[in-house]
């Protein structure tokens, strides 16, 4: 095929005989501002629309990708939230401090901390396909370490074996923007990238759920040890399950890229640096302020759901079963909200707008949810805490899918580290803080914490500039191809 105009999927792209160059705000061609086309000295550019290079496609077995990533994430999340639901429980059962078990929740925050850049090094080196290989085999063997050891003196056991859990939700707490990328379309990467986010949240709602019905609070420690037992080795089993079908059926990457944009994102990771990429996100002002609202938003929602169960318990004494039915309505609602925010964004891409409003109903849920606890009537949680989930959670998708428009061509998988890792620091902060506030003055103080947290997270996201990098370049490029397509056409009409 012959033609007179040559498309090069990459940051620098040719276009009538000129170059189109995506340029950052530094100068160079990685951090991609307003597309700038640059004239360039070849005259003669016989390009093959055929190339492999140009080639995109999206295939049926990128849902089963998906769905083996949900199951792996929902365990990750589930063990989680397994101990902090039970606070009390546990707490009698291994004779420590409630704030001892508030450090189990914890644990996945601070290894999150302590190894986010080798692992999204890692990430950016091997794939997919290594990283949810190392997460299940870390995930599956802190599940067996805590299952082993239901002893009351064996405490540090299950601190360790939580340890191992927590260094394995590193490696998948960045992967579902990851994911969405490199298999999804231009049409569906948001909305694949809520269902990830889906999956770890429906892992929490099976925490918040099923560990208060398998182990009730009953007095006969030798019936709770079993019951303890019981639920570990579950979680155990599930997570055996889990990594075989990950080493059986998981792959890294299809064989054609599924949008113009990855092809092009894929060809710049191939030359730019994991200290480049790191370099370009620091430097992008828009990206540091969203990571600081999306902070602050889900370090909100992690101290909300670590101290759930002594909230709730306070006003409501003896309804630990109730209080993980309040913990599943806030996830279910907002998995509903997630799935909506990303079918949302896919169809008009305003994210701005979108995760704007969405905090802004967020903190009117807060304020609803803070002064309505002690009515007496505990119906009244499940309402106003579904209507808090249902803004809460779709906070997060809508987070992430932003962050990758801003930081295009970046890899989102970085983009995404660094958001969990401000989540992670505004989480073991709030914690502590609305732990210590509730200690001192009870729950109403600790939620007035997180309703002012939201509040600012919600006036700060007015500030961020809307740079939407990742679709100007699918326009831009697609632009290029349908040029190139048309030239085509005329030279054979000939």
């Amino acid at each position: 095929m012959n033609t007179n105009t040559k498309l090069c999927i990459g940051a620098v792209c040719r276009y009538k005989n000129k170059t189109v160059q995506f340029v950052s705000p530094h100068g160079t061609p990685h951090g991609m501002d307003e597309p700038e086309v640059r004239e360039n000295r070849t005259t003669d550019l016989t390009p093959d629309l055929e190339n492999a290079a140009c080639k995109t496609r999206v295939y049926r077995r990128r849902w089963g990708i998906l769905a083996l990533f949900c199951l792996h994430s929902m365990s990750s999340s589930f063990q989680w939230i397994e101990f902090s639901i039970l606070n009390d429980v546990f707490t009698r059962f291994y004779h420590v401090q409630t704030s001892d078990i508030d450090w189990l929740s914890m644990t996945y925050m601070f290894t999150y901390l302590l190894l986010i850049l080798p692992v999204t090094w890692i990430l950016s080196h091997r794939g997919l396909r290594f990283m949810a290989l190392v997460a299940n085999i870390l995930n599956c063997l802190g599940a067996w370490v805590k299952a082993l050891g239901v002893r009351p003196d064996l405490f540090w056991v299950a601190v360790f074996g939580q340890t191992l859990c927590g260094v394995a939700q590193v490696f998948i707490l960045s992967m579902p923007p990851l994911i969405a990328a490199v298999w999804f379309g231009p049409t569906e990467v948001s909305t694949a990238c809520a269902i990830g986010v889906f999956g770890n949240q429906i892992g929490t709602a099976f925490g918040f759920l099923v560990p208060p019905l398998i182990v009730p609070n009953e007095s006969n420690d030798g019936h709770l040890a079993w019951d303890i037992r019981l639920l570990l080795y579950g979680i155990a089993a599930f997570n055996t399950v889990n990594l075989i079908l990950i080493i059986l059926l998981y792959q890294d990457k299809p064989p054609h890229p599924p949008s113009i944009a990855q092809a092009t994102a894929m060809d710049n990771s191939a030359r730019e640096s994991y200290k480049d990429c790191i370099s370009g996100l620091i430097h992008n002002k828009d990206f540091l302020l969203l990571t600081f609202c999306y902070g602050l938003s889900a370090g909100a929602y992690y101290s909300l759901a670590t101290l759930l169960n002594q909230t709730v318990l306070y006003y409501y004494p003896g309804k630990e079963v109730e209080t993980g039915w309040i913990g599943l309505t806030i996830v279910v609602t907002g998995v509903v909200s997630a799935l909506l925010a990303g079918f949302w964004l896919d169809q008009t891409h305003t994210y701005k707008m979108t995760i704007l409003v969405v905090n802004i109903l967020t903190f009117i849920a807060m304020v609803v949810y803070t002064f309505t606890m002690d009515l007496g009537h505990i119906w009244v949680i499940f309402i106003t805490a579904g209507l808090l989930g249902f803004f809460m959670t779709s906070c997060l998708p809508i987070g992430f899918e932003f962050a990758a428009e801003l930081t295009y061509p970046h890899s989102e998988g970085i983009s995404s580290g660094f958001m969990n890792a401000s989540s992670q620091v505004f989480g073991i902060i709030l914690i502590l803080s609305q732990g210590r506030l509730m200690t001192m003055f009870g729950p109403l103080a600790g939620n007035l914490l997180l309703g002012a947290v939201l509040l600012l997270s919600t006036i700060a996201t007015a500030f961020i500039k809307e740079d939407l990098k990742r679709q100007k370049a699918n326009v831009v490029i697609q632009e290029m191809q349908e040029e190139a397509t048309k030239k085509t056409e005329d030279s054979l009409s000939f």
